[in-house]
């Protein structure tokens, strides 16, 4: 008998939980191991955060719906993973052993990078659902005493998308409250240019994005560093191509919502051949760890360099569909190991995203994600925000039934269709 345990049950945690489930043997156990007793649907923060979702429409009890599947759930999170000895000291002190490990936790969001930042200090936050709820309500406060808006991703941020997909979504959302005129708008963000999002750009993504920009009025700094933020004002420098400082601002802000840079959680931060400096998980093309093999990686949490070198420093998304496809060849190679087989399965890293953009939206495929490219375009139009509302319904579905296959590739499949009746009616 083996005991798989994954570490984490977001997007990654869940759809590996459901494929190692699939690929089992009768006797094999399969355990998610988190610090919250339910999922989160994480793309739909944006739309919480603007009071368009509740915050209880986007996640789901894990207790139940696991015990249907067969997978055990504990919920103590993990205060220390211990490779060498193949066990996890949960948060209790309790330890829980293992055969394989998946982690797959997401990230810690470094707030703490830059005074000032986060939740408990003067911006908001996307990232989780709880952040997002509390965004939602100072957004109605906001609402009734409007002013000028700061949104963006700071130094380091690998995740830009929600940066975009919230700026757009609160446009829209003061419009319709007719409020629009009264909201001064800056995006301020650490790429070179819009729209680079940390993949040196998809199709005009650039284009794209910056007539977006102007067409909504929002006034926008690249290259941007945060050096600190105050009640009220964020402190901002501006740099050159070359890394130099071009111009400082000091932006006054009623509401502000920043993305932080990303770190590996503190359970696995410092563990020598496990993870880099910044906490990040090492891993093979197989999705193992190097130095403990029976340790595998999946989504935000695994260590991928930048694309590029820019003059503010940019890390790399991980989007959903890349993030399945790790679960995938994690859990198919774990399998073969069980089986005493040479691992073979290998992740397709492509970038395929859906961004809300309000009363629109933006699809971009990148494939591979990083460069040349197979493929490479990005597309705009009212069927995108549909679409994403569409697969919103079917992972959340998933999640409930315990449907194991990549529920990206399925949507990636009819929005390739989609495209292709477009050009023929065109």
């Amino acid at each position: 008998m083996a005991h798989v345990v994954i570490l984490g049950a977001g997007i990654g945690g869940i759809s590996a939980a459901y494929e190692m489930k699939r690929l089992r043997r009768g006797d094999d156990r399969v355990t998610i191991l988190s610090n919250l007793d339910y999922f989160q649907f994480t793309p739909s923060n944006p739309w919480v955060a603007a009071g368009w979702r509740k915050p209880e429409s986007v996640k789901i009890p894990l207790g139940p719906v696991l015990a249907q599947q067969g997978i055990e759930f504990v919920g103590k999170g993990a205060r220390r993973v211990h490779p060498a000895a193949n066990e996890i000291e949960l948060g209790d002190g309790q330890r829980l052993g293992y055969d394989y490990l998946i982690i797959a936790t997401g990230p810690r969001l470094a707030f703490d990078d830059i005074p000032g930042l986060g939740p408990t200090n003067h911006t908001h936050s996307v990232c989780t659902v709880e952040h997002a709820a509390q965004s939602a309500q100072a957004w109605e406060r906001f609402a009734a005493d409007p002013g000028p808006i700061v949104v963006g991703a700071v130094q380091g941020a690998s995740c830009f998308g929600p940066a975009y997909e919230f700026a757009y979504i609160m446009d829209t959302d003061l419009r319709r409250r007719r409020i629009r005129d009264r909201v001064p708008m800056t995006f301020v963000t650490s790429e070179p240019y819009i729209g680079h999002l940390g993949l040196g750009g998809v199709g005009d993504s650039k284009g794209m994005l910056e007539s977006e920009m102007r067409e909504r009025h929002i006034r926008w700094i690249c290259n941007a560093k945060v050096a600190k933020v105050e009640a009220g004002k964020m402190h901002v420098s501006e740099l050159d191509e070359d890394g130099k400082e071009k111009r400082t601002h000091e932006l006054p802000f009623k509401y502000g919502m920043m993305l932080p840079a990303f770190a590996g959680i503190e359970a696995v931060a410092g563990i020598e051949g496990l993870t880099n400096p910044r906490g990040f998980i090492l891993i093979d093309e197989y999705q193992r760890n190097p130095r403990y093999p029976n340790v595998y990686g999946v989504g935000v949490c695994v260590a991928i360099p930048p694309i590029e070198q820019t003059p503010v420093p940019t890390g790399v998304p991980k989007t959903g569909y890349m993030i399945e496809s790790m679960a995938t060849a994690a859990c198919e190679n774990i399998r073969a190991s069980i089986d005493g087989r040479a691992p073979h399965a290998k992740a397709t890293w492509n970038a395929i995203c859906l961004a809300d953009m309000g009363d629109t939206g933006t699809a971009f495929v990148a494939i591979p994600e990083i460069p040349p490219r197979n493929k490479n375009w990005m597309k705009k139009g009212k069927w995108v925000h549909w679409a994403k509302v569409g697969f919103e319904t079917y992972f959340m579905r998933k999640v409930r039934k315990g449907i194991g296959e990549p529920a990206y590739e399925r949507l990636l499949l009819k929005l390739m269709g989609l495209e292709r009746l477009k050009k023929e009616a065109a």
